[in-house]
């Protein structure tokens, strides 16, 4: 088997990460499918590349050698691409712009504000619940620019060389309950009203697990969290085994409420990362306008900022 700058990514991948779970997801595959290619990686340069120990993959001395001359034709071909593409769309007939996001109700306003602006452009979407795996994507040239959110208090791990711009500093989580849950009346919950309830989140979210369990431990609350995607927590908060964190420009749906929390103890920053800051002019602007007109569609956001010193006049 020859060699291909796939399979060099591959290896850069599990060594950045140190596990073959965590390069599996961050270059969008599957675990069993990572290990077959290094096994065959391995095979063709008659070595091993890691020692697979308890806490994970650290490269072998062999591996260290590989590592040394494919992480600069990594990047020199990331390089490659990325001006490739900039020469392309300079002369009228390349790529449009290739968005990434975590999920958010800005994403709908966004496209069809770039469609508007180039009615020619058709602007693609990626969504992915991991910001950090989004963020690779952009500094691979596989994506222009992304929109993620940071958790507080969990930083994310751009790669060096990211241009970004911070579209809320400070974006307050919600709590979504039971429409019969006896807190459901407050204007905002104290957290000592979800002392006994299990909270679901999705682990895969970069730095929320960790978050949510910070803020609960910092409540005095002995944490009962349950690991489950997002679409399955709101059907579960209908019924009342759980509550769970919602963006607060998401809208309320039969049987739940969402509603803030006090003292806003769980944040998190918006941002927009792009390789040039010419990505960043193209996207940001659309960006803006479409995140502030979801915030004003939601009415607990929207009472939320109302509140908060200076925020009115932003959203409305």
């Amino acid at each position: 088997m020859e060699l291909e700058v796939r399979h060099l990514r591959a290896v850069c991948a599990i060594a950045d990460t140190g596990s073959l779970h965590k390069a599996a997801r961050q270059l969008g595959m599957s675990q069993p499918s990572l290990t077959t290619q290094l096994r065959r990686i391995e095979d063709s340069i008659g070595g091993r590349l890691f020692a697979r120990e308890r806490t994970g993959c650290r490269p072998t001395p062999l591996g260290q050698v590989l590592l040394s001359r494919a992480r600069p034709l990594v990047a020199e071909m990331r390089e490659l691409v990325t001006e490739a593409r900039a020469v392309a769309a300079k002369a009228g007939d390349g790529p449009d712009l290739r968005i990434g996001s975590t999920p958010s109700r800005a994403i709908p306003g966004w496209l069809r504000r770039l469609r508007a602006r180039h009615p020619q452009g058709r602007p693609s979407i990626q969504t992915d619940m991991s910001a950090d795996a989004l963020l690779r994507l952009v500094a691979e040239g596989q994506l222009d620019v992304a929109f993620v959110h940071e958790v507080e208090g969990s930083p994310l791990r751009p790669p060096p060389g990211l241009a970004h711009r911070v579209l809320v500093e400070r974006e307050p989580q919600f709590v979504g309950m039971a429409a019969d849950h006896p807190a459901a009346a407050k204007e905002t919950v104290p957290l000592a009203d979800l002392a006994d309830e299990q909270w679901m989140v999705d682990p895969t979210v970069d730095g929320e697990r960790t978050g949510l369990l910070r803020m609960l431990r910092s409540a005095g609350i002995t944490p009962r969290v349950l690991h489950g995607d997002y679409v399955t927590a709101a059907t579960l908060v209908v019924t009342g085994d759980v509550v769970t964190i919602y963006q607060p420009t998401s809208l309320g749906r039969p049987g739940v409420v969402i509603r803030p929390l006090e003292g806003d103890p769980l944040c998190v920053r918006l941002l927009l990362a792009g390789r040039t800051e010419e990505d960043l002019d193209r996207a940001y602007e659309d960006l803006e306008a479409a995140y502030w007109e979801a915030a004003w569609e939601s009415a607990e956001y929207r009472a939320w900022l109302r509140r908060a010193p200076g925020g009115s006049g932003r959203a409305a």
